[in-house]
């Protein structure tokens, strides 16, 4: 009964249990119908870490299940109304919370990174454009947000959420520009210092609520997803502030089509705690009392070609790293990236570049690809 069930669900998707095509879905145990119909991308997700289902093409099911917004049936769930009543009466994203994210997911292991991210450590979309390997593509992706901020040599730049310091030494060697980065993750900023030590750079652990001083140029790189929406007004007050008058913000993040106060039950437990990915409106409404938009690019399906990428890179490398890990982070994090490439390959999530200006300090802005 509740395969016959599941099956009514999947049809739309072109879907078949144990069907013969590479994207079908194989049951293994089950455990997974009663976890998937009562609990939704939650029980997907736990029942493909414990080994209940699998299948010979993920990222396509779930590209499938994506597209016909089978998530939105189990929404409205008892199991999952209090998580998504939560988002709309706290701050999930608080100083004191904020703080989730990085231990969760950051602080995991610099080397799990290293073998997975590749040369430039950057852990974000890279720009495919005229691009044949991840290194040439991220690279191009750094070199097209110096160029659109209009970097030049004795400029200082503050970079908030630095990650591994990927950005700031590229732009430090290759634009001569004093670069102060940011961020919440005590394994990301060690990292940093170390590879970075030589270079005018400097790395602090900091929230980007402390922030008081002003620099020529800002740019945030794939941390305005951990932001939230509650906090939105207050970020873009905070990069007003300290940002001189004829300087310019470039912000790259994650975008989403329509608002939301909460990210996917899964992604929130296993990946990127208390996340959520911003609209166009909620972007705007936040960044209106303060800047002139100069510029908006959208790169979107780059992204699903830096998650494979990615995949690639965590599969052969596996070996390396699994004894620190065990075989329920090694599933998880495949499902993790093969969810996400989906989201991408649905054109259910965008990458977006966005170049601010403060309001009347800029005669005009030429946009670059």
């Amino acid at each position: 009964m509740l395969r016959d069930l599941l099956n009514d669900f999947l049809a739309p998707c072109d879907i078949q249990i144990n069907g013969s095509r590479p994207h079908d879905l194989q049951v293994v145990d089950s455990r997974f119908y009663k976890e998937v119909l009562k609990r939704g991308s939650l029980g997907l997700g736990e029942s493909f870490m414990q080994g209940w289902w699998v299948s010979n093409d993920i990222e396509e099911l779930l590209y499938r299940l994506i597209q016909a917004n089978l998530s939105d049936k189990f929404k409205r769930k008892p199991t999952l109304f209090w998580y998504y009543l939560k988002s709309r009466l706290f701050n999930l994203q608080n100083k004191k919370r904020s703080i989730d994210v990085a231990l969760k997911h950051y602080n995991i292991g610099n080397e799990l990174y290293q073998y997975m991210l590749g040369k430039t450590m950057m852990y974000s979309c890279a720009y495919w454009k005229d691009a044949k390997t991840l290194e040439e593509a991220q690279e191009r992706k750094l070199d097209l947000i110096c160029k659109k901020l209009d970097l030049s040599a004795g400029q200082t730049v503050l970079d908030i959420g630095c990650g591994w310091g990927g950005f700031a030494k590229f732009a430090s060697e290759n634009y001569g520009v004093t670069v102060t980065g940011i961020s919440i993750a005590a394994e990301q900023i060690e990292f940093a210092k170390t590879w970075c030590h030589k270079l005018p750079v400097e790395f602090r652990l900091q929230d980007y609520r402390d922030l008081d001083e002003k620099f020529d140029r800002i740019v945030s790189i794939g941390m305005f997803e951990h932001v939230g929406y509650k906090n939105y007004r207050i970020f873009m007050q905070t990069v007003h502030n300290c940002l001189k008058s004829n300087g310019l913000f470039l912000l790259h993040c994650i975008g989403g089509n329509e608002a939301s106060t909460a990210t996917d039950p899964w992604i929130h437990k296993y990946i990127f705690p208390n996340g959520l990915i911003p609209s166009p409106r909620q972007l705007t409404a936040a960044m209106e009392p303060y800047f002139t938009l100069e510029d908006w690019h959208n790169f979107g399906p780059d992204y699903e070609l830096t998650l494979n990428a990615w995949q690639e890179n965590f599969k052969n490398y596996w070996h390396c790293i699994k004894n620190s890990y065990d075989d329920l982070f090694y599933r998880m994090w495949l499902y993790y990236l093969n969810v996400s490439a989906a989201s991408f390959k649905a054109r259910h999530n965008n990458v977006w570049q966005l170049v601010l200006s403060k309001k009347g300090n800029i005669a005009r802005y030429f946009s670059v690809r």
